[in-house]
């Protein structure tokens, strides 16, 4: 009969580690401050024995399951694909699982998922609304430990976000410097009825720089985009060449919207960026092997993920300390797709 090899435990790592059990459980929960040599050596031993964290006998000790959720809208799209990578990396150097979640157009989901945090199911959620009218967090005054990411505005929890109104603006900024005069704003509507928070504070963006530069927006060169996709952007790229509006320029509020429109353009013959210059958001991997290469507002997502895991790290430590929020900062990237 094959016998089932024995798992190792934490004394299994201290003792190959030369350090002691509490040593290699404040390494593993990242929570206490320990020598990087130390560290190395705890981590080396981990890696060798093939060691693995028992989250039920954890959870037994300290009411804590060790899981968080993290929950958005679209899992398809390339920019919530490398969020989900990186949080969940952050999230096993700290310790922690993550059980991934789409929310979709469905506040109900995020109601599902603060019940199983009342359940002691999960010990947190990082969640992605769309718009705050919609989410639980402004319906319920008795929320577990939760994150907020993206750019819904609210003061009742911790959150972390990038400034879009700055970011929509100094795209639009880079365009009219470069010579355009009618640029879309292709994402955004004025008056969009269900628009989510990130469309209308990168709408307004655009506003401000067109103001800046005299230039009165034009409806007809805003157009509303339901799903933010390369489908949705080919389709909103379709409507705007039907309104015959003459543009110049196009701001697309995501990578994805953009490539799905050049996709168009070029198809109806129409050059980028000879023609028509275009920019998009996130800088998504795709956005630096498209051709032409896409100028776009990039982040630092890796530490947009730190910063949502560490807060809720932190928020399931200690339930009544004010609410924080971390800006992350962001660059706009130049490559071919404006430069003439």
């Amino acid at each position: 009969m094959t016998r089932v090899p024995r798992r190792a435990t934490v004394k299994d790592v201290a003792a190959l580690a030369g350090v002691s059990p509490k040593t290699v459980s404040n390494v593993m929960n990242g929570t206490v401050f320990v020598r990087p040599d130390t560290q190395e050596k705890v981590l080396a031993a981990v890696e060798e024995l093939g060691f693995v964290p028992n989250l039920s006998a954890r959870s037994l000790r300290n009411g804590r399951t060790g899981v968080i959720a993290l929950a958005l809208p679209d899992l398809a799209t390339a920019f919530s694909a490398d969020l989900v990578h990186r949080v969940v990396q952050v999230a096993h150097e700290r310790g922690m699982a993550v059980q991934i979640e789409e929310t979709g157009a469905e506040p109900k989901r995020e109601y599902d998922l603060v019940s199983r945090a009342r359940e002691h199911q999960i010990d947190g959620l990082i969640l992605n609304p769309i718009r705050l009218q919609d989410s639980i967090v402004v319906h319920d005054d008795q929320l577990p430990p939760v994150v907020l990411i993206g750019e819904v505005e609210q003061h009742k929890v911790d959150r972390v976000l990038i400034d879009s109104r700055q970011a929509g603006y100094e795209v639009t900024k880079h365009l009219l410097e470069r010579g355009a005069r009618r640029v879309v704003a292709l994402g955004g509507k004025t008056g969009a009825t269900g628009a989510s928070a990130t469309s209308i504070q990168r709408l307004e963006g655009y506003h401000r720089a067109l103001r800046e530069h005299g230039i009165e927006a034009d409806p007809r060169l805003e157009v509303y985009v339901e799903e933010w996709s390369m489908a949705g952007g080919a389709e909103a790229a379709t409507e705007l060449l039907t309104r015959d509006a003459g543009f110049d320029a196009i701001v697309a509020f995501t990578d994805s919207i953009a490539l799905g429109a050049m996709h168009v353009l070029q198809e109806r013959g129409i050059s980028v960026p000879g023609d028509v210059m275009m920019t998009g958001f996130d800088d998504v991997e795709h956005a630096r092997f498209m051709n032409p290469s896409l100028t776009t507002i990039a982040l630092d997502r890796h530490a947009f993920a730190e910063a949502a895991v560490d807060l809720l790290l932190t928020r399931i430590d200690d339930r009544t300390a004010p609410p924080r929020a971390v800006a992350i900062p962001h660059e706009l990237v130049v490559r071919a797709s404006t430069t003439r």
